[in-house]
């Protein structure tokens, strides 16, 4: 099957890896591949350290790479330097998640995820900015596949109009 641009169906296969640095990441990290789930996106959560554990992110990123894996999403908190680990040894766009579950409650985390050198990109959102990874994720995809790009506007929609409640009607909704 030959892949192109106007690829109109979402493969089975999963097209984002989400790679976290710790099982106590696991609560943030979940949102990430909930959001995704919401939008028809596969995915699968890797807990392996760029520290602890760097041979199984390498053996992970070979893996992904066969597999046809599309975006990756680095979560990582107090040092964070799982997302450049990933992005130093990918071309797959990868995004970092900066966790606030160090003592510096996460700006250690968005400075050493943001402060990437020339030529590793790593594109970070804010820190537990667990939709914004996978909506950034999403609409990468969406380039595409037109599905995730349709899911995407019906979620834009849904997000309008919840914001577009009185006061009161978003109370009845809170307490029903």
């Amino acid at each position: 099957m030959e892949n192109n641009s106007t690829t109109s169906a979402t493969p089975d296969s999963t097209l984002v890896g989400i790679l976290t640095g710790s099982p106590n990441d696991l609560p943030t990290v979940v949102k990430v591949r909930d959001t995704l789930t919401e939008l028809g996106i596969k995915s699968e959560i890797i807990v392996a350290s760029a520290h602890r554990t760097p041979d199984k992110v390498f053996a992970y990123l070979e893996r992904a790479h066969r597999e046809g894996v599309q975006v990756l999403i680095g979560c990582a908190g107090v040092a964070a330097h799982l997302a450049g680990v990933v992005a130093g040894h990918t071309r797959l766009p990868v995004i970092g998640l900066p966790l606030g579950n160090g003592p510096l409650t996460g700006l250690d985390s968005l400075l050493s995820t943001v402060q990437m050198p020339p030529g590793v990109p790593v594109a970070t959102v804010a820190i537990d900015g667990a939709r914004n990874a996978a909506m950034l994720a999403a609409r990468i995809l969406a380039l595409k596949y037109p599905e995730i790009d349709r899911a995407l506007e019906v979620a834009a929609r849904r997000e309008r109009e919840r914001y577009d409640l009185t006061a009161d009607e978003a109370l009845a909704k809170l307490t029903s």
